[in-house]
Formats: structure tokens, C-alpha cells, sequence
């Protein structure tokens, strides 16, 4: 079933008044998160024209564990994000609402500190 399909019988099942189990919503909720950080990460290292194994090297870590992460097979630590926010050169910016997940890496201005 295709992802498009799926939702509109989700949204259908929800109008007639089903509830989804807590520990549904819960895991929607985690993956919806790891899905977005997923993306930004992959999003950020393609803007910097770099490999995974690249990034990896950049970060201390395995191409593998780039792989993870932007597979949404992982959630990293903070550590692990501080370490791929300095590797992609930029800031994480996460914002979390109880519906809304919103996570970007901002690039530093490096132009300026130039005087």
C-alpha cells in the first residue's frame, strides 16, 4: 500500500472517531523525529558536496553510522549531534511540538569574523 493511501484511510479511521492506541501514536512520534533528523543531515551534507564516508571522517565516526542516521535506523546521542554539527559546519536547530517536528542544520557564517 502506498504511503499516500495509507494516510488518507489513517485520516478516514481517525474522522470516524478511532483512536489510535498510545503506544502507536508514541512510535509515530519517534519516528517522525528520526525521519526529520534523517533528512536534515542528509540535506546538509549534500549542500556540502560531501560523501557519507566524508562526513564520517569529518565527524570521528563510521560510514556506517552515517548510513544509520540517515536511514532513521538510529537515534544519535547529543554528543553524537554535537559531533555532526561541527562536521557539517553549522548549528542543529530542533523545535519540537506535540504534532510539528522541525529539525535543520543552520551553516555558520563564516564571512562574518572576517575584518
Amino acid at each position: 500500500m502506498s504511503h499516500s493511501r495509507w494516510k488518507i484511510l489513517r485520516e478516514r479511521k481517525l474522522a470516524e472517531g478511532f483512536a489510535e492506541p498510545d503506544e502507536v501514536a508514541e512510535a509515530r512520534r519517534e519516528i517522525r523525529l528520526s525521519m526529520a533528523l534523517a533528512q536534515a543531515v542528509y540535506e546538509r551534507r549534500t549542500e556540502l558536496g560531501l560523501t557519507q564516508t566524508e562526513l564520517a571522517e569529518r565527524a570521528g565516526l563510521t560510514q556506517a553510522k552515517i548510513s544509520r542516521i540517515e536511514g532513521s535506523d538510529t537515534v544519535p546521542t547529543l554528543p553524537l549531534l554535537a559531533k555532526l554539527a561541527r562536521a557539517l559546519d553549522a548549528s542543529l536547530n530542533i523545535a519540537l511540538d506535540d504534532d510539528t517536528t522541525r529539525v535543520a542544520f543552520t551553516p555558520h557564517d563564516r564571512n562574518t569574523n572576517a575584518a
